[in-house]
């Protein structure tokens, strides 16, 4: 048997940054669905979080799965699922990108508090402001 322990952490946002998820509880909401459906569909989401226009979500990849199948399953069946009950005013989509950072398992738990307090932190920051993509290095 393969044992396999590699966390991924992805961030994907709402197409055009449109702040669809507007509310505290339509987010949890939208991310109690992504959990449950993802345990369905055997990935194994071990944190999710975001605010009104983008998602975090820690993962652990399993033996099969790879970082494009996840993101594909997970937007997608999300955003239909979103449409499906009507739960914003306009068509909801996510944006086509992604990022998808590897996680350590000695910062695990920052990482998981970093998803936990995205409501606190995006208070005092935009999501282009957030220090994740400078940290890493990327443009925004």
């Amino acid at each position: 048997m393969s044992l396999i322990k590699v966390y991924i952490h992805f961030v994907w946002s709402t197409k055009n940054r449109v702040p669809y998820l507007n509310t505290s509880e339509l987010r949890q909401k939208v991310w109690n669905h992504i959990k449950g459906n993802a345990k369905e569909k055997g990935i194994f989401i071990d944190f999710i979080n975001g605010y009104s226009d983008h998602c975090h979500c820690l993962v652990s990849l399993g033996v099969d799965q790879s970082i494009q199948k996840i993101m594909q399953l997970i937007k997608g069946e999300s955003s239909f699922w979103i449409n499906k009950n009507q739960l914003t005013k306009e068509k909801f989509e996510w944006q086509d990108e992604y990022f998808a950072f590897s996680v350590s398992e000695s910062i695990i738990d920052k990482v998981r508090d970093y998803i936990k307090n995205q409501e606190e932190h995006h208070k005092r920051k935009t999501f282009q402001e957030d220090e994740i993509f400078t940290k890493f290095g990327l443009n925004k």
